[in-house]
């Protein structure tokens, strides 16, 4: 959640009244979720997905009047709520978390910080990474190497999803190798990181779609860059699984050692 920017400083005054009337909803909302939740019963939680389906199609489909951002910065506060109740989600599961952001790229699709959570949530949790590939590339065609800056974080992400969950390594090598091009046009030292690492990881598929090391080193992204302790703790497992060594350095850095052969 840390990671979490919104972006309410691209608001001007003249926005003020509408986003006054969003967040006059947004409190509506959020009471009227309280009453939903407060009884827990599973027959009940699973019986509001069909309103809560209906009221993301609406959104979705209500004209923004020239404040996309507004309302995708609102799409997403109500997926933090969604993703965030535990409970809940353990009786309906994640299913309507496509929906989310299918309103959230739509409207805003250079938001980066959102990207992770759709990884996550949709391939991960809701298990359709088909869905979270397909948003990532809708969203890539509003992106360019520096266009937003780190934009190229979206082709990791993807490239992760078509490797770990989808098993399309030729496409995760393109998506990979496409990261560490757009990354290269930097040379701030994140960025020559991040080029270097996934040139690795392209080179890693391309002598071996089935490569161990580049399936450690997608997971070693879920895990640096997971949104819950739930992923953190899965990609740990797969890490290890994999044949990886995880240590922890006295500064708390976490370090991953890949196997010897591949």
């Amino acid at each position: 959640m840390k990671r979490i920017v919104l972006s309410l400083q691209r608001l001007g005054t003249p926005v003020v009244v509408v986003f006054c009337l969003l967040v006059t909803a947004a409190v509506q909302l959020q009471q009227l979720n309280k009453l939903k939740y407060q009884n827990t019963d599973s027959a009940n939680l699973k019986h509001e997905l069909a309103p809560e389906k209906l009221r993301l199609e609406l959104l979705r489909q209500t004209p923004t009047f020239g404040f996309k951002n507004i309302v995708a910065d609102w799409a997403f506060l109500n997926f933090l709520q969604y993703f965030g109740d535990e409970p809940a989600r353990r009786v309906t599961g994640y299913i309507l978390s496509p929906d989310y952001f299918e309103i959230i790229v739509e409207r805003d699709p250079k938001f980066l910080n959102i990207y992770p959570f759709l990884s996550t949530s949709v391939s991960l949790y809701a298990a359709r990474p088909e869905q979270s590939v397909s948003l990532m590339e809708k969203g890539l065609k509003s992106l360019a190497p520096n266009a937003p800056p780190q934009s190229y974080y979206v082709w990791r992400y993807k490239g992760i999803d078509e490797l770990l969950f989808l098993g399309d390594s030729q496409a995760a090598q393109h998506s990979f190798a496409t990261a560490a091009e757009w990354a290269s046009t930097n040379s701030n030292p994140e960025s020559k990181n991040i080029a270097a690492i996934s040139r690795q990881t392209a080179q890693f598929l391309a002598r071996n779609p089935e490569s161990e090391s580049a399936q450690i080193s997608a997971w070693m992204m879920v895990l640096s860059n997971a949104v819950d302790d739930r992923a953190r703790q899965l990609a740990a497992k797969r890490i290890q699984a994999l044949g990886g060594k995880i240590t922890i350095t006295p500064q708390g850095e976490v370090k991953v050692q890949l196997p010897k052969a591949d």
